[in-house]
């Protein structure tokens, strides 16, 4: 599979990535360690999980216990920030909850460092330079290789890497935030301020929650997914502007005989920032899928039919 460097960092990742957020939440560790064992068999190399992944800590559990020797052959990507109790006093970042979020996730994880810390979601009222020292700190103790940022506003991303700059810091090397062919508004600001520091960017739920594939038509109802029961995802998802969109791609991926999976990985591959698709898998075989989805390298005149369609 073909890999690439996270932004300007060293740190070199499989194209296809994936998301570990089903693992001890959507299923179980038997199930879990059939998806892992063939994202390692198909060459993935980047696993994205966080502590609040699985029920608070349930991903990371799972992953410390299945890995094993073969977490040497994998960049572990795993984040912080998100509540781990009822009482929201386990979360944020705060060089306190940090130090202790990190030693948390190393004994579920069963290993001695993370490849890219990421934080999760902003903290507003911790400063930015607070956060930015504490990382800095794991990076010198060599429990951390890299850092990054989640869900972070082009702002909040010049605010840290200003911080980093000013005192000499490990700075940010990677963006994580939802893109696709129906979500492009990190396109404005935020891909452009990751440009220009240097960092790789990493798209998650390429795929808008399924409505890539194909398998939501307008006017059904989904049935038996888990945007059934979430109405909330169907509002967001499922709208009349985005049914427009994908009927549209429908037609241009059938002149092309290609898929809508094919179209939905390999436009995001073929976006100059990013360095790694993050996909959520329950199946080994939504992996080999995947995988293959991203091998159409698309000609400047397909982006821009597709542009035309979707931007």
């Amino acid at each position: 599979m073909e890999t690439r460097n996270i932004g300007s960092s060293p740190l070199k990742v499989s194209l296809v990535g994936i998301g570990c957020n089903n693992f001890g939440m959507w299923i179980d560790k038997e199930k879990s360690q059939a998806v892992i064992h063939k994202a390692l068999d198909l060459g993935i190399t980047l696993f994205d999980t966080a502590d609040s992944y699985g029920k608070r800590g349930g991903s990371e559990t799972i992953m410390g216990e299945i890995l094993g020797n073969r977490r040497k052959d994998i960049v572990l990507a795993t984040k912080f920030g998100q509540p781990m109790d009822d009482e929201g006093k386990k979360k944020g970042a705060s060089r306190a909850y940090i130090m202790s979020a990190i030693e948390a996730s190393l004994t579920r994880l069963k290993t001695d460092w993370i490849d890219l810390y990421q934080i999760h979601r902003p903290d507003a009222e911790t400063p930015i330079e607070e956060t930015m020292r504490a990382l800095d700190d794991l990076v010198r103790a060599g429990k951390v290789r890299q850092i990054g940022c989640s869900n972070f506003s082009a702002a909040q991303i010049n605010d840290a890497e200003a911080a980093s700059k000013t005192n000499g810091l490990a700075h940010l090397i990677s963006s994580q935030d939802e893109y696709s062919l129906v979500v492009r508004g990190v396109e404005k600001e935020i891909i452009p301020a990751a440009k220009t520091h240097g960092m790789g960017f990493l798209p998650f739920f390429p795929l808008a929650s399924g409505l890539l594939t194909g398998k939501y038509k307008r006017g059904d109802k989904p049935v038996a997914t888990r945007m059934e029961a979430n109405t909330t995802m169907q509002e967001r998802f499922l709208s009349e502007r985005n049914f427009t969109i994908v009927e549209k791609l429908e037609q241009f991926v059938k002149s092309k005989n290609r898929t809508m999976l094919e179209l939905a990985f390999s436009w995001l591959a073929a976006r100059p920032q990013v360095s790694s698709i993050i996909a959520g898998a329950t199946k080994p075989e939504q992996l080999e899928q995947n995988v293959k989805a991203v091998n159409w390298k698309l000609s400047a005149d397909e982006i821009a039919e597709i542009d035309r369609i979707t931007a």
